[in-house]
């Protein structure tokens, strides 16, 4: 099964910015699609972001759209999500996710992201 491993996580000031990082234990050739969710307290977790493999098709939830960036590296098997102009709203642990080319699942461990003067 694929092992996902989380990175980037931390502390911005609004309109700073973070990336995180998700490493895939296996080829990405067999992972079909990666996004991002993310929650934060009080309310239910959301798709924040997710990639085809290969970049051919992206999606971006609204409250995102025109400042996160979702994008692959193939040979490090590893998915990114590059936040720009973060808002406080934007605080919430994120969470890795991919499904596989077999129809398999799984769950990074999750990174909290905090944005805060």
């Amino acid at each position: 099964q694929v092992q996902l491993v989380e990175s980037g996580g931390g502390l911005a000031q609004p309109g700073g910015f973070l990336r995180l990082s998700c490493a895939a234990s296996r080829s990405s050739s067999s992972i079909y699609t990666m996004g991002w969710y993310r929650q934060a307290p009080g309310k239910q977790r959301e798709l924040v972001a997710y990639i085809i493999s290969g970049g051919r098709t992206t999606y971006y939830a609204d409250p995102v759209k025109g400042r996160f960036t979702i994008s692959g590296d193939n040979a490090k098997n590893t998915v990114y999500l590059q936040m720009n102009s973060l808002k406080p709203e934007d605080t919430a642990v994120y969470y890795c996710h991919v499904t596989t080319t077999s129809g398999n699942t799984a769950w990074g461990q999750g990174t909290q992201v905090t944005v805060s003067s």
